[in-house]
């Protein structure tokens, strides 16, 4: 009888102790090493270390590189009664309340600031928000991504909280020192939670972007632990790297806190885009839907399609001057037209001086056109249909093999690797048209004659083809620099910086640009060191389905009396989302002479 006894009650007693783990496996779970922001897939550098560059964020001397010692000195610090740190780390203090049985009705009630935070961020569900691709900012040139914390399936988007997480920089910094320091880890990076309506004024009425949220399959636990989390990262300063320990990558490491083991970041990343952020989210079932949001821009541009082109250029005139309404020309269209003019060309100014301080005029101009809508038919913004997602797009790493001859006589064979991202004659789906980013794009050839060689670096090659119409004028820009084999005596390995600006325009499926060039290149055969050079960049482009088509020249007279150009067609065709068959016939020309080259390249693109 007694022996039964004490079995039963051995049986029973056994398992609890047993289902409480060690603080070795507390150390080496998923969700501690999340809270301590430890990626077990990262490099070297960083390996078994948290990336918290923040002495305010550990409770031990080494927390920072011994996630055990951090773990007992949490366990000491928020075991007490009572105990402050609690009101510090309220995640960590539920992560170790509910693996080692410590129970407490009210654990926070001696934190009022907490408790006071914690009652107005309140959340149901978590929206990934991806703002498109913005050229003209060097900190927005992939895209950026933030969190948005809804109260409610049905609550108002304006409502929502938005969790940010960006390099901490000064508006002194102009952009080529932005890029420096970012590329190089100057910057300290935060995270941030600001009203969402701040986010979408800013990206989407302020930059033009459009806008795409994903929707997580997060249940309210996991949500909440993110939260918790977020109160714990309040001020505290991570370093922030421009390609890989950027945005994106921080947003993973957030949503590890709220399902660890999901395996976002194990992988080895020399970049991290954010469309690897959407891509990683999506391929491991955490995204539950897509929501298009185009920006101001984009439903004016719609607008303005639905009129004929001397009714256009009519609306253009009336955001200038609204007595226009009177003439002849305004007063024999329809009723309907009328109203579509008048709401184009209100859309059109308020769009134009969105970033100035009020304008008397600009305000007159609004309310005579205001006035007007309202006595017309009401018009609707015609919808708009949503453009291909981002992540459907190709892999941001690229690896090709070519083939070909120069100057009738010389065959050759080439090996290039591209760490990403995207240039102008790459399958188009999901990326913006008339934008290339480059960064490190190195080819290497092979001849007959002699072992394999650089043929060209590309450190940065960077071009905006924004087209023009009557609305909306943006410039064209590039940007390149790094190494190249150009003539000068013969083909050899010259150092570069060249950069221009112009316009572009769109005719269906036609894209030309014209753009001015200024040059500086470091050549062994030039007399000095720099020598500067100016020219023009100009070209078409044709885009339809898998095919793109590119016709373009650039040519430089230097200083020193040197004429160089290269004119080139290339075409394009995507074979599938991750390969691509490209072949160019090229004319490397100087004066007097010139060589010719063809070449046939299989592109694969991955991630």
């Amino acid at each position: 009888m007694r022996t039964g006894l004490f079995c039963v009650l051995l049986c029973w007693v056994l398992p609890a102790f047993a289902a409480t783990p060690t603080t070795e496996q507390l150390a080496a779970s998923p969700r501690w090493q999340a809270l301590l922001h430890i990626n077990p897939g990262a490099t070297l550098r960083d390996r078994h270390r948290s990336y918290v560059d923040d002495d305010r964020f550990f409770l031990a001397e080494n927390g920072k590189d011994d996630p055990l010692a951090e773990l007992q000195a949490s366990i000491e610090a928020l075991a007490p009664q009572g105990a402050q740190a609690r009101c510090r780390f309220p995640a960590r203090y539920r992560f170790l309340a509910d693996h080692l049985g410590w129970k407490n009705s009210d654990p926070f009630s001696i934190c009022e600031d907490y408790r006071e935070w914690r009652q107005s961020v309140k959340a149901t569900r978590a929206v990934l928000v991806f703002p498109a691709a913005y050229l003209n900012s060097p900190s927005s040139m992939f895209g950026h991504t933030l969190l948005r914390l809804d109260q409610g399936e049905d609550s108002a988007v304006w409502l929502s909280w938005a969790v940010n997480f960006g390099a901490v920089s000064t508006a002194q910094d102009n952009s080529l020192f932005y890029i420096y320091r970012g590329l190089a880890g100057g910057y300290p990076g935060r995270f941030a939670l600001v009203p969402y309506v701040q986010k979408i004024q800013e990206y989407s009425h302020m930059e033009n972007r459009d806008m795409w949220e994903y929707t997580l399959d997060l249940d309210q636990e996991e949500i909440d632990w993110m939260i918790e989390h977020l109160w714990e990262l309040k001020e505290i300063n991570f370093d922030y790297y421009f390609f890989d320990e950027n945005c994106s990558f921080r947003l993973l490491e957030l949503v590890e806190v709220a399902r660890p083991g999901s395996s976002l970041l194990t992988e080895l990343r020399f970049a991290e885009v954010p469309v690897n952020t959407v891509r990683a989210l999506d391929e491991r079932g955490i995204i539950s839907e897509r929501h298009y949001r185009p920006s101001k821009a984009v439903e004016l541009d719609n607008l303005r399609r639905k009129l004929a082109g001397n009714q256009q250029a009519l609306a253009r005139q009336l955001a200038d001057d609204p007595s226009l309404s009177e003439s002849a020309r305004f007063r024999q269209a329809s009723s309907e037209e009328q109203a579509l003019m008048v709401a184009t060309a209100y859309r059109y100014l308020r769009l134009k001086h969105r970033k100035e301080e009020r304008d008397p005029k600009v305000a007159r101009d609004s309310f005579a056109l205001l006035t007007m809508m309202n006595t017309l038919p009401q018009v609707e913004v015609p919808a708009t249909e949503a453009p291909e997602p981002p992540e459907a797009g190709h892999g941001t790493q690229m690896l090709a093999v070519s083939g070909g001859q120069r100057a009738g006589e010389m065959d050759f064979g080439e090996l290039a690797y591209r760490l990403t991202y995207h240039d102008l004659l790459d399958n188009g789906f999901g990326f913006l048209r008339g934008a290339q980013i480059e960064g490190l794009d190195l080819t290497l050839r092979s001849t007959e004659s002699g072992a394999a060689k650089l043929e060209e670096l590309d450190v940065v090659s960077i071009r905006s083809l924004a087209p023009r119409n009557r609305f909306n004028k943006p410039l064209s820009w590039y940007v390149e620099g790094g190494l190249e084999r150009a003539w000068a005596g013969r083909r050899r390995l010259v150092r570069f910086v060249q950069g221009g600006a112009g316009a572009s325009w769109l005719w269906g499926n036609w894209q030309p640009y014209l753009l001015t060039s200024l040059r500086m290149e470091n050549n062994s055969d030039f007399d000095s060191f720099l020598t500067p050079g100016a020219g023009v960049d100009m070209g078409m482009l044709y885009r339809r389905g898998r095919w793109q088509w590119q016709l373009g020249s650039v040519g430089h007279y230097f200083t020193n009396d040197e004429y160089r150009y290269t004119s080139e067609f290339a075409v394009q065709w995507a074979v599938a989302r991750q390969h691509g068959l490209r072949a160019s016939v090229e004319r490397e020309g100087w004066r007097g002479d010139g060589d010719n080259e063809f070449k046939l390249q299989w592109r694969w693109y991955f991630d």
